[in-house]
């Protein structure tokens, strides 16, 4: 019985997580607007989890039943080393892990495409709002739209499957809804919106004039495509459309017009080893502390197990009544995108 494999993560309300989010770093070379203040205050390098903390932690997540692996950041591929990461984690792919992939900016795709494909990686989410280079300066305050643009390219010539995930921004870029649309159909790049999200200290006034409501911008859509819902689900909290006039996929994040929490099968690890096991609730777990007090991770599973047995049913994230409810204090940045 000593070999028997662990008993799976399930939470309280049966879900079993599958779908772990690491964030490697919490620094990033663009200063998003919804996701991070301009002049942010980075962490001490001494509170982040080491390359060597970081895999112990994945490793002992896959060991018990998480299929899927994200990486995220900040932006991830700005952390020094971060290829011997990935190349580290490789070795779970088909020993209990589906799927390696990451989350990011673009900016460093250019540099690191093909090695992420000779680690395993099929598939990349790049995050891009708009494709005007001075809308893109405004909403990163730091980044260069050519730069991500070459990324993409490079990413597809390395042979990464690219997903677009763009937040809809009212007053930003809705006038870009058919432009982002046809760019990625001739593309041939998935899309996702994603409805903004209340965290950080931007301000509740703020955040209900970015806030544009997927139900209106899927009203737009129908109203130039035909729209035929796709009964496909990735484990994610995305719903996806095909439009019939060029058979793209287009997926919808909906956290505000409609809560997606019932088949929620993830938790998201912070870079200095806390557990959120919601991304729209305060609670958390420290794992910093069990990883650093033993070489054994025994004391680190039981931490896991404990804070999957507290993970909620879902989040409070609501903009009804013309304020904002359920809002976050921490930065996206922080939680990891």
């Amino acid at each position: 019985m000593e070999n028997a494999a662990p008993a799976p993560l399930i939470d309280p309300f049966a879900r079993p997580i599958t779908y772990l989010r690491v964030s490697v770093t919490d620094r990033c070379d663009f200063r998003c607007v919804y996701c991070m203040a301009e002049h942010m205050q980075f962490l001490p390098k001494a509170e982040l989890l080491t390359l060597e903390e970081l895999d112990r932690l994945c490793s002992s997540f896959v060991d018990l039943g998480v299929r899927k692996l994200r990486i995220t950041g900040g932006e991830p591929l700005v952390r020094r080393n971060i290829m011997q990461f990935f190349r580290n984690m490789s070795r779970h792919l088909g020993q209990g892990l589906d799927e390696l992939t990451l989350t990011t900016n673009g900016s460093q795709l250019g540099r690191y495409a093909q090695e992420l494909v000779d680690c395993g990686v099929r598939r990349v989410n790049v995050s891009l709002d708009t494709l005007d280079a001075d809308k893109f300066s405004r909403i990163t305050r730091w980044g260069r739209l050519d730069q991500v643009l070459q990324g993409i390219t490079a990413a597809k010539t390395a042979g990464l499957q690219i997903k677009i995930n763009a937040v809809a921004l009212k007053g930003v870029n809705d006038d870009e809804l058919f432009t982002l649309t046809k760019w990625c159909a001739d593309e041939g790049l998935d899309l996702t919106f994603i409805e903004v999200m209340p965290m950080g200290d931007l301000g509740n006034e703020d955040r209900l004039d970015q806030y544009w409501s997927l139900s209106d911008l899927r009203e737009q859509l129908s109203q130039r495509y035909s729209l035929i819902d796709l009964a496909e689900r990735t484990g994610g909290p995305a719903r996806y459309v095909r439009l019939q006039e060029t058979g793209q996929k287009i997926g919808f994040i909906t956290p505000l017009t409609h809560n997606f929490c019932e088949s929620c099968n993830r938790v998201r690890v912070t870079c200095t080893g806390e557990l959120y096991m919601c991304l729209g609730q305060e609670d958390r777990a420290d794992l910093r502390s069990p990883l650093r007090a033993s070489g054994d991770d025994r004391l680190l599973r039981d931490r896991i197990r404990d804070a999957i047995a507290r993970k909620p049913k879902g989040h409070d994230f609501d903009y009804s009544r013309q304020k904002v409810g359920g809002q976050m204090t921490r930065h996206m940045s922080h939680t990891g995108g």
